[in-house]
């Protein structure tokens, strides 16, 4: 305890442990876990048992997307850096990774993972839905990081082929204006 930090740690089920044990992959106990806590350090959550079964009907993953859309928690953010010590040991060329150093952003609860599914016999579909607000609130993290740093953002899409990506290019486009420092890209 370097800091003299004081922690108080609960767990709570969630995936593969949880269906195993409750029937659910997030039930209810453990939302409210999640509700009272300052914070939450998440496990793997998978088990090949449903990973290999295509036709298991309660997944472990059904947990975390509950979890994310119950908590709000709509932003994945990967920094991506490149450590001098570590270059060696990439498949890239090192000169070709010397410099890199960027951050993902990700909207995590709209999209294909939350649309409407259908299964039937011969063909099946998973409907890609985005609200405006969703893609604005993870835009705006991405802008404002953009400030702070490269003062660029790129945004990596379908747009030659999906209404959702033009949606997306749409409502950049109009937020990019509110950050007049940040120049901004697209790619396919």
């Amino acid at each position: 305890l370097k800091y003299s930090h004081q922690w108080q740690v609960s767990e709570a089920l969630i995936g593969a442990t949880a269906i195993d044990q409750t029937g659910d992959p997030f039930p209810e106990a453990s939302l409210h876990a999640c509700q009272q806590a300052d914070a939450i350090l998440l496990g793997a959550i998978g088990d090949p048992k449903y990973d290999n079964n295509p036709s298991a009907t309660v997944r472990p993953e059904q947990g975390l997307l509950r979890m994310r859309k119950s908590l709000g928690l709509f932003a994945n953010i990967r920094p991506v850096k490149i450590y001098e010590s570590l270059l060696h040991l990439s498949v890239f060329k090192p000169e070709t990774l010397k410099d890199v150093d960027f951050v993902i952003y990700r909207e995590l609860t709209g999209g294909i993972y939350f649309g409407d599914k259908i299964k039937e016999k011969t063909w099946s579909s998973d409907l890609c839905l985005y609200h405006r607000y969703e893609i604005e609130r993870i835009a705006h993290l991405a802008f404002k990081q953009a400030m702070s740093r490269k003062k660029k953002v790129t945004l990596v899409d379908k747009a030659n082929v999906l209404e959702t990506s033009r949606l997306w290019r749409s409502v950049v486009q109009e937020l990019a204006r509110q950050y007049p420092g940040v120049s901004v890209d697209y790619m396919f």
